[in-house]
């Protein structure tokens, strides 16, 4: 191991070698010993009196990005199309079994709400055991949150098939 390495703080030499890399590739860096022989790396030109001297760095390459590809205007030729009409009839068909899945969920979610009367739903015989009880009424608690965002997600997308 040479002197000079046993002075450099560990993480100099890749902090160093990091701010190197991210230099321009025109900047000069430069290597200062300080007091106490520690290791400096720099791109300022250091002050007159320090024991400072440039380090050569092979030179950086790069590569310019590619021009990014305009998305295609139009479908291919001989790509399938649908007709007008046809398309209207998916989007009801669509519609009419979104409603419907809608109005399942509205009414699992009134059931549930039911049965969870504000978080103080009946006690079931076999509950005898209270922890049995906290159980049951935090698993409904989660199935409302759960139809509720149901419920919420199939109104966005009635909302969106509508626009």
């Amino acid at each position: 191991m040479t002197s000079w390495s046993r002075r450099v703080p560990p993480g100099a030499l890749a902090a160093g070698l990091l701010l190197a890399a991210a230099a321009d590739a025109n900047a000069q860096i430069y290597r200062c010993e300080g007091a106490g022989g520690v290791v400096e790396y720099s791109n300022a030109r250091p002050a007159a009196g320090r024991n400072c001297r440039p380090i050569k760095l092979p030179s950086l390459t790069t590569i310019p990005a590619g021009q990014r590809k305009p998305a295609p205007a139009a479908a291919p030729a001989g790509f399938p199309k649908v007709d007008p009409g046809t398309q209207k009839r998916r989007d009801d068909d669509r519609l009419e079994i979104l409603a419907a899945e809608l109005e399942k969920e509205r009414a699992r979610l009134a059931s549930l709400k039911a049965e969870y009367k504000d978080g103080k739903p009946e006690r079931l015989g076999s509950e005898r055991n209270y922890q049995r009880y906290l159980d049951r009424v935090a698993r409904l608690k989660a199935d409302i949150d759960g139809v509720e965002g149901n419920v919420a997600a199939l109104e966005r997308e009635i909302a969106a098939l509508r626009r």
